[in-house]
């Protein structure tokens, strides 16, 4: 099947992001719902699944995300695509303030804004200092 991902790559894509979600950074065992396998760029869209084309996702991000590739910037109406962790650092878009995730770019701010990384109730779920910007 053409969206099928198979148990083997689900486990490669989790190990990859070592069991944290790539957009929000919170650790899957922090979850009650663990992380999930999220195509960046979804099959209606012309992704592919392929592991280039995965991320490791937590439920939250995944579900607010969707099929969407990015939204409207807010202050200047500019349709700015969503942060794609298979094209560039993490540290390029956001940074860490306590228990906040916040944005350095227009790219940081429509993906901090649509997948509600600072959401009260998601805010705690992680302590901020054991918030840490993955490697790349």
């Amino acid at each position: 099947m053409r969206g099928e991902i198979s148990e083997n790559l689900r486990r490669q894509i989790a190990e990859r992001a070592d069991y944290i979600c790539e957009y929000c950074l919170v650790h899957e065992a922090d979850l009650y719902h663990g992380c999930e396998v999220d195509h960046i760029i979804s099959l209606k869209h012309g992704g592919t699944t392929a592991p280039e084309n995965f991320a490791d996702a937590c439920f939250h991000c995944n579900r607010h995300k969707g099929t969407d590739l990015g939204s409207l910037h807010l202050s200047t109406g500019e349709l700015v695509r969503f942060f794609n962790p298979r094209r560039v650092s993490w540290s390029r878009h956001f940074c860490i303030s306590e228990a906040r995730i916040d944005s350095l770019s227009s790219v940081g701010e429509v993906t901090v804004r649509m997948l509600e990384f600072n959401h009260p109730e998601r805010l705690a779920l992680q302590p901020g200092e054991s918030l840490a910007p993955p490697r790349m």
